[in-house]
């Protein structure tokens, strides 16, 4: 691991006791002073703020899938049954678009908006054995009803979403398949998007057959790549899930850093606070087995850990 990413005598710190059945889509508002993410088993979107520790949550009628700020102030909501718009904590959502599959088998997965105020999001098939899971970008609001337009289609799912500092890469995670792809983007703050073919950034070896916590004592398997982060150098950081690890990628793909986790299923990281110096962790807690909530009791809170280098700031939804 190199240090040179990783502040002097760091480690990770639980940033909120609240622990969630799977702890997703977190992002720091600048201008809030707050940390976002969702519980999407619990159907609660939570929020933190860091000055006085107090965390509050809201409960929603469908799973939030993932969430992100927009340009008013309000939030974008990607609800299992489709993209809805809140103009402020806790008011009614609207919907935008409806979702573009059964609901019965699929739902929404990991969103976030790109530098160019368009949200971006996958799709998630519930069932191992089920395809057609697609990405799928929401352009600016316009006076018109929105239109979500598919990018990509063939994996089971979509997670990782992450765009390169020049914004002519686009990158996310096929998690089942354990590997980062790369897709260009010509022109790219043309909408449609104009994308070229999806291309194997990074590949980790498959989970095991068989593998339990129990059995391999917590190692053998480094996870699977959840959700992601780039920082403000172009690099990509990804959560294994449970791989108890947290991997950096540079833009060629090679392994620059991996950072042990205080849970063996971190699900995604984002940075944050008034310097973007901090990497939040969001983690999961549901269907692990009593051993690993042993030796990980915090399973499914949120962690922070203080880093030399910044992050890019959140993208911000044009509505």
């Amino acid at each position: 691991m190199d240090d040179a990413f990783i502040a002097t005598n760091s480690s990770w710190t639980v940033a909120a006791e609240v622990p969630c059945a799977l702890g997703e889509s977190p992002f720091w508002h600048p201008l809030e002073e707050r940390l976002y993410w969702v519980d999407i088993l619990l159907q609660r979107i939570w929020r933190l703020n860091l000055v006085s520790g107090v965390a509050e949550h809201w409960e929603l009628p469908s799973q939030p899938c993932s969430i992100a700020p927009t340009r008013s102030g309000g939030l974008l909501l990607a609800l299992r049954d489709g993209i809805y718009l809140s103009a402020q904590w806790r008011d009614t959502p609207q919907l935008l678009v409806s979702a573009p599959y059964d609901l019965a088998h699929m739902r929404f997965n990991d969103g976030k908006c790109d530098p160019w105020g368009r949200f971006w999001v996958g799709t998630y098939a519930e069932s191992e054995d089920l395809t057609g899971a697609g990405l799928y970008c929401l352009p600016r609001r316009t006076r018109q009803a929105p239109e979500l337009l598919a990018v990509h289609q063939g994996a089971a799912v979509y997670n990782g979403l992450g765009w390169s500092r020049d914004g002519k890469w686009l990158y996310w995670a096929d998690t089942r398949q354990h590997q980062v792809m790369e897709q260009g983007l010509q022109n790219p703050g043309h909408f449609p998007p104009q994308t070229g073919p999806a291309l194997p950034l990074a590949r980790f070896e498959p989970k095991p057959e068989g593998w339990t916590f129990e059995q391999a004592a917590g190692g053998g398997y480094g996870g699977r790549p959840d959700g992601a982060a780039v920082d403000a150098a172009g690099r990509y950081w990804i959560a294994m899930y449970e791989g108890a690890r947290v991997v950096c990628l540079s833009p060629q793909g090679q392994i620059l850093a991996e950072l042990a986790t205080p849970a063996q299923c971190p699900t995604m990281v984002c940075f944050g606070g008034k310097d973007l110096r901090t990497l939040y962790l969001t983690t999961a807690r549901v269907g692990r087995s009593p051993t690993e909530l042993q030796g990980y009791p915090h399973s499914g809170m949120v962690f922070a850990l203080k880093m030399n280098v910044p992050g890019a700031p959140v993208g911000v939804y044009e509505d």
